[in-house]
């Protein structure tokens, strides 16, 4: 819980700078480089933890991997995260702030849950449809659950769309428990 609040409190601090220098986007895409490309790595996330590893340590691994591929300003917030032993809390802070920036420009996240993958073509048509009748703009986040069978479930918010094959046998099957 505690580490949870803390990640809050340095993503608005991030969001704020980003809001100040008109960077969202780009300080966004900067932590979820971070993200993808250094906790993708087995063990770093147990690196990171380790309070016995000195800081020096970990900024020159920071250092190795993102030095001058980042902005300055992302750069430094890692190496605050580092000394102030906070970095293991990179993941819930990048996504406290993609949830602030998403609600600063307007954007609302669509869980898409399909049984196989969707063609772009799909993608831009599905994103379109719920982007007209939200009045926002929309980003899918793809899931796949063959479980489903077929058709598409799609999560906004609190709210379900169930259009799968799946969900229409269950509601079938409902309605004819009813009907005995």
């Amino acid at each position: 819980m505690l580490n949870l609040q803390l990640a809050h409190k340095y993503a608005a601090a991030i969001f704020e700078i980003a809001k100040e220098d008109n960077k969202l986007t780009e300080y966004g895409k900067d932590l979820e480089r971070v993200r993808d490309e250094l906790f993708a790595v087995k063990g770093v996330r147990e690196y990171f933890a380790d309070p016995r590893i000195e800081p020096a340590a970990k900024k020159d691994l920071v250092k190795k991997a993102f030095k001058g591929d980042l902005s300055a300003v992302v750069y430094n917030f890692l190496m605050l995260l580092v000394d102030k032993r906070r970095i293991s809390l990179l993941e819930a802070i990048e996504e406290d702030f993609r949830a602030e920036s998403y609600k600063e420009q307007g954007i609302i996240i669509a869980d898409v849950t399909t049984a196989a993958g969707m063609s772009d073509a799909q993608k831009n048509a599905l994103q379109d449809k719920l982007a007209a009748s939200s009045g926002k703009k929309v980003r899918l986040r793809m899931h796949e659950d063959a479980g489903i069978i077929g058709g598409v479930v799609v999560k906004i918010g609190d709210k379900r769309i169930d259009g799968s094959v799946r969900g229409q046998l269950q509601s079938l099957t409902r309605e004819l428990m009813n009907k005995r």
